[in-house]
């Protein structure tokens, strides 16, 4: 009992020291720091062996829950204020250097693999936000054409300063079209659905109407303790116009699933 008094403790420190430090920085930049640094707490917290194994007793409470809930919210939201940050201070390696961006570019590889992308591929990314350390990953280690798709204009516009910097700015271009206006959806042979797109089931039913019928849809979410970082996707989720792969990810910040129209798996 005290070990979950502990937990529910931590979880409050956490919510209330991130949103506390990115108020600050709107006052002191060098906060930024601060910022990046407790939001890898989060990560270290997600990943704590202790944590993972307790979660399962421990996840009905429902002052857990709603805890969980306020840290996501919180998190995410601190994450895009040190993104847009990021995209416009590209010299401060003690920001770059983040365990949050470790741990997607190693993602980011992974995914590449198994979704079998190459330069002859045209990847959307939905939701890339102001620092798009995907995105240019997959330009690298691709060299495929990606757009990355944001309905905040801000980030958009950072996104594009930070590209700049990169060898792979000519592959990568970004847009606040709404997606159901995005014609290069249509053309995309991959999807990509970020972590902290919060609509999930909708941006599936748009891209079930827009998305070619070959096309191979990466979702990212978060479910367990990994929702106090990532939006989540319901387990079991039953979607009949699309077959489902879950790709085991336990080692990285968020879970994903690989998404297929059935139309295109009746002709094998």
């Amino acid at each position: 009992m005290l070990e979950e008094y502990e937990f529910i403790l931590s979880l409050k420190l956490l919510e209330f020291e991130i949103r506390q430090i990115t108020a600050y920085t709107s006052a002191f930049p060098k906060c930024y720091t601060m910022l990046k640094n407790k939001l890898d707490d989060l990560c270290d917290f997600i990943h704590k062996e202790e944590n993972v194994q307790n979660w399962p007793l421990w996840q009905s409470n429902t002052e857990v829950q709603e805890l969980s809930r306020n840290v996501r919210e919180t998190s995410i939201r601190a994450l895009r204020v040190l993104e847009k940050y990021q995209a416009g201070h590209g010299e401060k390696d003690e920001i770059q250097q983040s365990k949050y961006m470790d741990l997607i570019s190693d993602s980011v590889r992974s995914e590449l693999a198994c979704l079998q992308i190459d330069q002859d591929c045209k990847v959307l990314f939905i939701g890339s936000g102001a620092f798009p350390v995907s995105l240019l990953t997959i330009a690298q280690v691709s060299g495929a054409e990606v757009v990355g798709q944001d309905l905040d204009e801000e980030a958009v516009e950072l996104a594009k300063q930070a590209a700049a910097m990169s060898d792979w700015v000519n592959r990568v271009t970004f847009t606040h079209q709404p997606l159901k206006e995005l014609a290069f959806a249509q053309e995309a042979t991959h999807i990509i659905v970020a972590s902290h797109v919060a609509d999930k089931q909708e941006v599936l039913k748009d891209l079930r109407q827009l998305a070619s019928s070959r096309v191979k849809i990466l979702m990212r979410y978060g479910n367990g303790l990994k929702s106090l970082f990532n939006y989540s996707w319901p387990e079991g989720n039953h979607l009949p116009s699309w077959t489902q792969c879950r790709v085991s990810t336990a080692s990285q910040l968020y879970d994903t699933v690989i998404l297929e129209k059935v139309m295109q798996m009746k002709r094998v």
